[in-house]
């Protein structure tokens, strides 16, 4: 047995069994990241701004249900801070977490999702996220690179408003408020291992990859030299790869929920209630067409009195469409 664990595959935080008593940012930290007190303040703030922005959804079913499949998957991570989960009401098939446990999951995720399992496989990488504190660890490399070659003005307007910009997907010009690729890949790992030891099937995070790269091959398809998430193509393999070399499988899983049929269900019926956009609202112009002219009218109104016909330059403008004269007194007739 000694020697089959010797020549096992190994990983960092590998060991599934110990998750919550895991300190898996142990010496992983910048010198100047900041304290956990001072990120839970930072993503609180941070919460208040985005809400102002965003529609948030107040169905207590919808509400109620996300809530308590983000806290199940949250009971079984490593985290050391409690959540606080909100729904968005958006299309955009995404969720976001803000530094300090403040997470948020779009409808659009949710009816994209064709099982639980999918998307608490979307909900556990953002968990993983804000428990390996990553939000903390750019802006502390962003702090100490600022003191040494940036110039101030880079943080105009301050670190929680570039911040929240991010967070509200304004495209910002620097590269500290995204997350870079190894930590997305350290959340796919995480994420992939609280699902898992919450009772949920991983292969849930493989079906819901290959849908996120169906949806890319069917858009123009961008270098993923250039992006902060690994390419979804090599997330599935290797995603696949943990899921056979470091996940025992098991008899029976949480693939879905007859509760999660019934918050998509409860979704459309919302959705179908709401009256029109405020777009459809706003005023427009309509223009009128004007009614056809009749020819033989045109005729007969090119004739005088005596039935003979005028040339236009001897006929009198309509008292309607007539522009104003002015007439001088030694204009008139004696």
């Amino acid at each position: 047995a000694k020697e089959a664990n010797k020549n096992a595959p190994k990983k960092k935080n590998d060991d599934i069994e110990n998750i919550g008593n895991r300190d898996i940012n142990k010496g992983g930290f910048h010198p100047m990241t900041m304290s956990l007190e001072s990120e839970i303040a930072m993503g609180r703030s941070l919460a208040r701004e985005l809400e102002q922005t965003v529609s948030l959804v107040q169905d207590p079913t919808v509400t109620e249900y996300v809530n308590r499949v983000g806290q199940n998957i949250v009971k079984n991570s490593d985290s050391k801070i409690p959540f606080t989960i909100k729904v968005i009401d958006s299309d955009e098939i995404n969720a976001m977490s803000l530094p300090g446990g403040f997470f948020y999951v779009n409808t659009g995720l949710i009816r994209a999702a064709d099982e639980e399992a999918e998307l608490a496989a979307v909900m556990a990488h953002e968990i993983a996220h804000v428990t390996a504190r990553h939000s903390a660890e750019q802006q502390g490399r962003a702090s100490f690179i600022n003191i040494l070659s940036l110039p101030a003005s880079i943080f105009t307007g301050g670190i929680v408003g570039m911040a929240i910009n991010q967070a509200a997907a304004i495209a910002i010009p620097t590269m500290f408020f995204k997350f870079n690729r190894q930590s997305e890949e350290e959340a796919d790992w995480l994420g992939l291992q609280y699902m898992y030891t919450a009772g949920y099937d991983p292969g849930a995070s493989v079906s819901f990859f290959e849908k996120l790269q169906a949806r890319e091959n069917a858009r123009k398809r961008v270098s993923s030299l250039f992006s902060t998430h690994p390419p979804t193509e090599d997330r599935v393999a290797k995603t696949k790869e943990l899921i056979e070399k470091f996940l025992d499988p098991r008899e029976r899983y949480l693939v879905t929920t007859s509760e999660f049929d019934a918050v998509k269900d409860r979704l459309v019926q919302l959705q179908d209630q709401k009256g029109p956009t405020e777009r459809e609202r706003a005023p427009s112009l309509k223009r009128g067409t004007s009614p056809r002219r009749n020819p033989n009218d045109d005729e007969d109104s090119a004739k005088d009195k005596d039935g003979n016909k005028t040339k236009p330059e001897d006929r009198e403008p309509d008292s309607d469409d007539a522009p104003p004269v002015l007439k001088r007194p030694q204009d008139r007739q004696q």
